[in-house]
């Protein structure tokens, strides 16, 4: 099986942290988050894996080199410019029928290879892993008529409730076809002209741990958690701990 992680972007959301260091290698503990994921995507038997890289793109092909101290075989695929999400993809040109992707920076005790077979199983053009997140709203929330203005529902401070995309995918090769040569073309375009052509997309839902790192909040919740959450994220490892 092949995966590609996605790890040029700049990661401004992340700032200061990112400041001297590309996202990809934060820290979590004494690892790397995209160590974490590489070791994760190994056991499940992504043993070729290509990074795709464009900021400080030297740090994080010296660090992961590639890829034998982990049982991998690592590429690397340079963006001469900032792709986006699936814009990378057409760089590729050895890519496989169906093939994982997913951002260098998820936190998450995900199966891959279900993901995948699930994929393969189904047919379809993509395979988004999905998961319930909640998102509170701290105002009162009115619903009034537009022609009148009369309040005609108001609700306390809502929960609403989503299925977001975690940032991991499994592709079949023919949806390059669709995505623009040379051009940043992002994961919400992608999924907006498919849903426009009536194309083949299915959710995979999920519900184990998963976390973006891409907000301060976000990462310092993670590193604080992280003693705790190791053995979970990195369950195939003795007591959860790093073999180096």
């Amino acid at each position: 099986m092949r995966a590609v992680i996605l790890a040029g972007g700049k990661g401004t959301r992340l700032m200061p942290y990112t400041t001297v260091i590309p996202k990809p290698m934060v820290p979590l503990g004494n690892m790397a988050i995209m160590e974490i994921v590489i070791k994760q995507l190994v056991h499940y038997g992504y043993a070729d894996i290509t990074v795709s890289v464009n900021h400080m793109a030297q740090l994080i092909m010296a660090y992961f080199g590639d890829g034998s101290r982990w049982g991998a075989a690592i590429d690397y695929s340079m963006e001469d410019k900032p792709l986006s999400t699936i814009g990378p993809l057409k760089l590729m040109d050895d890519l496989p029928e169906h093939f994982l992707v997913m951002n260098g920076d998820v936190l998450t005790d995900i199966d891959y290879r279900a993901l995948f077979e699930t994929h393969v199983a189904s047919g379809a053009n993509a395979t988004i892993a999905t998961y319930e997140r909640d998102v509170n709203i701290d105002f009162g929330v009115l619903g009034f008529d537009a022609d009148t203005g009369r309040v005609v529902e108001f609700v306390e401070k809502p929960t609403e409730h989503f299925s977001v995309s975690m940032g991991v995918y499994v592709f079949s090769r023919r949806i390059l076809d669709t995505v623009p040569d040379n051009v940043a073309y992002g994961f919400d375009n992608f999924m907006i002209d498919s849903i426009s052509r009536g194309d083949d997309v299915r959710a995979f839902p999920f519900k184990g741990y998963w976390l973006d790192i891409g907000r301060p909040e976000d990462y310092d919740m993670a590193n604080r958690k992280f003693a705790e959450l190791r053995s979970v994220i990195l369950p195939h490892e003795p007591d959860g701990r790093d073999e180096g």
